[in-house]
């Protein structure tokens, strides 16, 4: 804080009132300290009073999740906890939805209450804005997607792998006609699952340029439109693969309102809640979040404890489970 003030030419009670954003303070001068804090990389510490603790550590860890009501992320979120929970470590959980500004903002927000360590799935282009605190020795680990523009652990499933698995499985149960519906093209899992299946159905000699392709979808409601459109459409596929839980959800609401249950094929992406229950049961390649989600937190709390060997990708593997949708066979 003297840094900032002595940068900015104010006093250190003036960037107190600043970063505390408390009034009395002109709007020049604000202007002038903020930008001083950032030059310097300066964090607002909230937690300056638990560094009386040894080794200076907060007990806490911070967990940036593209949605914590996703059963998804709150089986990472639980599995995490469960593994650093006995180290007498606090999980602080939020939400990013898969808003770039918002995971700068919330990564910045754990920052200034000084975490023991980050874990977080990445939505922005880049990560290299962590840099300055990665080098200084701040344990992150990123889930689900690999970061971009900083080296670190990354504890990922395999995405493309899974999505070709997905469509050779329908491939091999008869289906030609197949489509495919994907969550937003930015999202780096998406682009991953979309690019296994439609490079093994080109190995199995389909054209790729007529298969049906529906992206941008991040809900329910906008899964369930488009597999409406494609169902009603000249040439409807006989077989569908959902690139995502809730996108799956979607897909099974538009085969029930058409009737088409037990007549189109349906593989998903992500396992859920009473899959197992469905009329028919719901085929899935599914994640492990229970697997990331401690493997994660092993590698955090490896160095926290001081592990410094260069930073790996952990891959989990999926699986195919099969339950009745993806095994239907295309009308005769």
């Amino acid at each position: 804080m003297r840094h900032v003030a002595a940068l900015a030419g104010v006093g250190i009670k003036t960037v107190s009132r600043v970063m505390n954003d408390e009034p009395g303070v002109s709007e020049a001068t604000r202007r002038r300290v903020l930008g001083a804090s950032q030059q310097l990389n300066y964090q607002l510490d909230m937690a300056a009073g638990s560094l009386r603790r040894a080794g200076r550590q907060t007990l806490s860890i911070g967990l940036l999740l593209p949605s914590v009501a996703n059963p998804f992320s709150s089986e990472i979120h639980r599995a995490l906890e469960d593994a650093v929970t006995a180290r007498g470590i606090a999980v602080f959980a939020a939400s990013l939805d898969d808003d770039p500004d918002r995971e700068k903002t919330l990564v910045a927000a754990f920052l200034g209450r000084r975490v023991d360590g980050l874990v977080l799935t990445p939505i922005a282009r880049s990560q290299a804005y962590a840099i300055p605190e990665h080098s200084r020795d701040l344990p992150m680990v990123f889930i689900d997607r690999e970061p971009v523009g900083i080296d670190a652990d990354a504890v990922v499933t395999d995405n493309a792998v899974g999505a070709s698995r997905a469509a050779a499985h329908l491939l091999a149960h008869g289906h030609n006609k197949l489509a495919y519906l994907g969550d937003r093209t930015d999202i780096q899992t998406a682009r991953e699952r979309r690019r296994g299946f439609i490079e093994e159905l080109g190995r199995a000699g389909i054209s790729t340029a007529t298969v049906p392709v529906r992206e941008g979808l991040h809900n329910e409601e906008s899964a369930r439109q488009a597999a409406l459109e494609l169902l009603r459409g000249e040439n409807p596929p006989s077989a569908i693969f959902s690139s995502q839980n809730l996108v799956t959800v979607g897909v099974m609401r538009a085969l029930k309102e058409l009737g088409l249950s037990r007549q189109v094929a349906l593989v998903g992406f992500d396992d859920f809640t009473l899959a197992d229950m469905m009329e028919p049961g719901i085929t899935v390649i599914a994640q492990h979040p229970e697997r990331i989600g401690k493997l994660a937190a092993e590698r955090l709390l490896a160095r926290i404890d001081g592990d410094d060997r260069p930073p790996e990708t952990y891959i989990v593997p999926s699986e195919l489970i099969e339950r009745g949708s993806g095994e239907i066979p295309p009308a005769s």
